[in-house]
C-alpha cells in the first residue's frame, strides 16, 4: 500500500469516527482530546516534511511560485504555510526536535518557536554556531516546552540564550541592540483591514514608545470624565497621528503634505471608490478622505482614464487652516490637539461644498469618522462657531453642542 493510499485510508477512518458526547465522562473527554492533540501534532509534522519535499521537487518553483504560495493556494492559512516552510527548512539540522515531533508530543507552534529561537541564537554570534551549541540550545528550548512554556515564552528564552552567546563572544551583538534583525510585517485581513506587527531594537523601540506616549496620552472627555478609549485604541490613534505628521513633513499644521495616498473615484460609480492598497471604501469614507490633505483623489472614467487629479480648491490653504486653529483651537468634538486634526468640509467637497472658513472645522481622525459614519452633524451657528448635533442614539432630543473649546461658556441657544 502506498503512502498516499495510507493517508487516504486514515482520512476515511477519521471521517467515520463518531464520538458519543452525551455519554462521555470528564475523564474520557480529556483522554479523547489528548489523543486528538497528538494526532494533530503528527499531521502537522508530516505536513512540514511534505512541504520540504514539495520544495525539493520544485513543484511550486517550476510554475513561478514559492512553496508558501502553493500551500496558500491549496487552502492553508498564510501563517500556517509560513510555519511549515520554516520548520521544513530546519528539520535536517535539528534531529532532536524531529525525534520528538515524530512522537507527536510537540505541536507545530512549539516546533516553530524552537526553530525561530535557534535561528535567533545563531544571529547573535558573529560566527556560525557549531553542532554542540545548537544541540545544547535545542535541548534547553525543548526543556522549556516540556515544562509548560508557551511558544512566546520559548522565544523569550531563545533571546536570553542568544544574549548570553553575544556577551561571551567578541563581536557578538545583543538582540536588543541589533537593528539588522528589525522586522515589520503587514498583512491585509479578509475584512479589508491591515494587521501590523513589528520587532524592533532598543533604539527604534524607544523612539516608538516615546511617540506613543506623546500622542497616545489619555485625554479628558468633554464632561470631565476619563478617556473612554481603550489603550489599544489610543495607540492606534497615535500611530495615525504619526503618519499624518510624516505626510505633512513635520509638526507645522499648515504645511503642504510631502506624500499623498491615492483615492480613485469612478465618475459614473462613486460607490466603487477605492484606495490604492487597501481596496474599496464606502461613499461616506470617500467624503471624509476628501478633507484629508494627505489624500490625492483621482477621478476616472469607465476605462479608468484619469479625468481629474485633485483640485487646489479641495485643500484648505495654510492661511485658512491657521484661521481654523485660532477659531476652533482643537477638535471641536473631543478636544484633541489641533496638530492632530483634519480640516473638515461641513458640506462635502465632493458634493460642491466650498473650501472656506464658514464651511470648515477641526476634527481629529476618530471624530472625523464619527461625523461621516455615525450620525454626528456639524453646522456653523449664528455666533460663527462650529456646533455639533449628536445622533438620536446618543441624545434622543438631539440638542446642539458647542465646539469643545467653548463648552465652558454660557451660550444662547437661540444663537445656535
Amino acid at each position: 500500500m502506498s503512502s498516499t493510499t495510507s493517508l487516504i485510508a486514515i482520512g476515511d477512518t477519521l471521517r467515520a469516527v463518531h464520538l458519543d458526547h452525551e455519554s462521555m465522562t470528564g475523564q474520557s473527554a480529556f483522554e479523547e482530546m489528548r489523543t486528538l492533540y497528538q494526532i494533530r501534532n503528527l499531521i502537522d509534522h508530516h505536513a512540514a516534511q511534505l512541504t520540504g519535499t514539495l520544495d525539493r521537487l520544485r513543484v511550486a518553483k517550476d510554475h513561478g511560485r514559492t512553496t508558501r504560495e502553493l500551500l496558500i493556494v491549496m487552502g492553508f492559512a498564510p501563517s500556517v504555510a509560513q510555519r511549515y516552510v520554516r520548520v521544513a527548512g530546519a528539520l535536517a539540522l535539528l534531529p532532536t526536535l524531529t525525534a520528538h515531533a515524530v512522537d507527536g508530543v510537540i505541536s507545530s507552534e512549539h516546533s516553530d518557536a524552537i526553530v525561530r529561537g535557534i535561528e535567533h541564537i545563531g544571529k547573535r554570534s558573529p560566527e556560525p554556531i557549531d553542532d554542540a551549541v545548537r544541540l545544547s540550545s535545542v535541548t534547553d528550548l525543548l526543556g522549556q516546552h516540556f515544562s509548560g512554556a508557551t511558544p512566546a515564552e520559548i522565544s523569550d528564552r531563545a533571546r536570553t540564550l542568544g544574549n548570553l552567546i553575544a556577551d561571551d563572544t567578541d563581536g557578538g551583538v545583543p538582540a536588543a541592540e541589533d537593528r539588522t534583525v528589525n522586522t515589520l510585517t503587514k498583512n491585509k485581513t479578509t475584512d479589508g483591514r491591515l494587521r501590523v506587527e513589528a520587532d524592533l531594537d532598543a533604539e527604534v523601540g524607544e523612539k516608538f514608545q516615546a511617540a506613543m506616549e506623546r500622542y497616545g496620552t489619555p485625554r479628558t472627555e468633554p464632561d470631565g470624565s476619563a478617556d473612554a478609549r481603550s489603550t489599544e485604541r489610543r495607540l492606534a490613534d497615535a500611530l495615525e497621528t504619526l503618519l499624518d505628521i510624516a505626510a505633512g513633513g513635520g509638526n507645522d499644521v499648515s504645511m503642504t503634505p510631502r506624500t499623498h495616498v491615492l483615492l480613485t473615484i469612478p465618475a459614473d460609480a462613486p460607490s466603487l471608490t477605492s484606495l490604492e492598497f487597501m481596496g474599496s471604501v464606502t461613499r461616506a469614507t470617500m467624503n471624509r478622505l476628501a478633507c484629508d490633505p494627505t489624500i490625492t483623489p483621482l477621478l476616472v472614467d469607465g476605462e479608468t482614464v484619469p479625468l481629474d487629479v485633485g483640485r487646489d480648491k479641495r485643500l484648505f490653504t495654510p492661511a485658512q487652516r491657521k484661521a481654523l486653529y485660532i477659531r476652533d483651537r482643537c477638535c471641536i468634538k473631543c478636544g484633541a490637539p489641533a496638530e492632530r486634526c483634519h480640516a473638515h468640509h461641513i458640506d462635502h467637497w465632493s458634493e460642491g461644498g466650498d473650501t472656506c472658513l464658514d464651511n470648515g472645522c477641526l476634527l481629529c481622525p476618530s471624530c472625523h469618522a464619527d461625523v461621516h459614519h455615525n450620525g454626528w452633524q456639524v453646522f456653523i451657528g449664528a455666533d460663527k462657531h462650529a456646533w455639533l448635533t449628536p445622533p438620536a442614539t446618543v441624545d434622543p432630543e438631539q440638542r446642539a453642542l458647542p465646539s469643545y473649546s467653548r463648552r465652558t461658556l454660557t451660550l444662547d441657544a437661540v444663537a445656535a
